[in-house]
């Protein structure tokens, strides 16, 4: 099966083949046919394996093949993504896949002019990008009209059901046609988030070229485990082995991230870092040099767990072990991309036992040991984080323990 045979428009066929994709994916393979057909979707697939084409090319062929044009303040498809990043990345692939037709792409995120936003939706939009709160925003503003959308996206669908999310897209959903076709996408896709998704799709046919939660095979994983103040050292030690690849690290919080780029940074290595209390400019001037091979390491939280598309990122470090044990999936399918190759490490505190116990029930295997000695056999009651070990760049030595709260909403990691 090609694009071609698949029925799609010539003009987007000869897009993708312009930029060097001429094999559709397996999720692209069984997930496009059925868009084409208007079915409702429900397609899981790992991370880094098309799934933005696999929901935006029949949107664009059957937006094509009606001819019209949206009307001012109007939108004909609407993609929700929960962050920023996602939402750029999602709406740059849209607009190279139909740089040849007149379909209008347009992104509204937070942390950009309301004003430049509101000007073009003015205009009308054929493929909307979004995240829930700045489309709230437009909405009260009544800048933007959901009542002719007659194709709705959930991108991460996981994320954009969860808690935080689910009370904006309680708001949205009701305000697009009730003759629509509806298709969310992800990784991972809990029990709880499978039960809510029923809720907006109409006799969807579920699409998993993987098992939910599943990383992709061409990932060299690898665990250490080591005390929080011995954290830094080794990272660096591990960096020094790489200097000329880029490298990518995630910490829990905001501060631990601001603090280890400190660190690295004072090691003489080219660092930034992006998370929730950045600017969108500042996040995006990040991305940007680190793409383009100014920066070797970013630094970062969760926020840049999803949506982060660079093919040049070989090595992804788990400085501090998420609190969502899916989100770990997300953050090592940064590399290996597009079938490359690549290789995420996860360093392993003695109060993180607990999560990396849930990480690894949710892969349904266990990451190879590089380093350490497992803490207490996993049997011993964790210290307390920090514990005897003092300060380290991600870490509060002697604080005390604060109760773990999921990021909900639209407050960005």
């Amino acid at each position: 099966m090609t694009f071609d045979t698949m029925g799609l428009q010539p003009r987007l066929v000869r897009r993708l083949a312009e930029q060097g994709i001429t094999d559709p994916t397996p999720i692209q393979k069984q997930a496009i046919p059925l868009a084409l057909e208007g079915r409702d979707v429900m397609g899981i697939a790992q991370t880094g394996t098309g799934k933005t084409a696999a929901f935006g090319l029949p949107m664009a062929h059957r937006l094509i093949k009606a001819g019209s044009k949206p009307e001012p303040k109007t939108v004909r498809g609407l993609i929700l993504a929960p962050t920023r990043e996602l939402a750029k990345q999602i709406a740059d692939n849209l607009a190279a896949y139909t740089g040849d037709t007149h379909l209008k792409v347009n992104l509204v995120v937070g942390g950009a002019s309301l004003n430049a936003q509101s000007n073009r939706l003015h205009r009308g939009t054929d493929l909307l990008v979004a995240t829930p709160g700045r489309l709230i925003d437009h909405i009260e503003r009544k800048t933007v009209r959901l009542d002719q959308t007659q194709f709705l996206v959930l991108d991460e669908a996981d994320q954009m059901l969860d808690m935080g999310f689910i009370h904006a897209l309680r708001r949205i959903a009701p305000l697009l046609s009730k003759q629509r076709q509806t298709m969310m996408f992800s990784a991972t896709m809990p029990k709880l988030m499978e039960e809510l998704s029923r809720t907006y799709l109409t006799d969807a046919v579920r699409v998993e070229v993987a098992p939910p939660g599943k990383p992709a095979d061409k990932i060299d994983q690898g665990l250490h485990f080591v005390e929080q103040a011995g954290k830094t050292p080794l990272l660096i030690e591990h960096l020094d082995a790489h200097r000329e690849e880029l490298a990518l690290v995630f910490t829990r919080t905001k501060h631990g991230a601001n603090r280890l780029m400190k660190a690295l940074d004072g090691a003489g290595y080219a660092v930034d870092a992006i998370h929730g209390n950045k600017s969108q400019g500042q996040r995006q001037r990040a991305i940007d040099a680190f793409k383009a091979g100014k920066l070797k390491v970013l630094v970062a939280t969760d926020v840049a767990a999803r949506g982060l598309d660079i093919p040049g990122v070989r090595h992804v470090y788990n400085y501090d072990l998420p609190n969502v044990p899916d989100n770990y999936v997300h953050r090592i399918g940064r590399t290996a991309r597009a079938g490359r190759d690549g290789r995420a490490v996860a360093y392993c505190a003695p109060a993180e036992m607990s999560e990396l116990k849930a990480i690894q029930k949710t892969m349904g295997r266990e990451i190879p040991v590089h380093g350490g000695t497992r803490w207490g056999g996993g049997d011993a009651p964790a210290p307390r984080r920090g514990g005897k070990a003092g300060k380290g760049a991600g870490g509060n030595a002697g604080a005390k323990r604060r109760p773990r709260r999921r990021s909900r909403g639209r407050k960005a990691a």
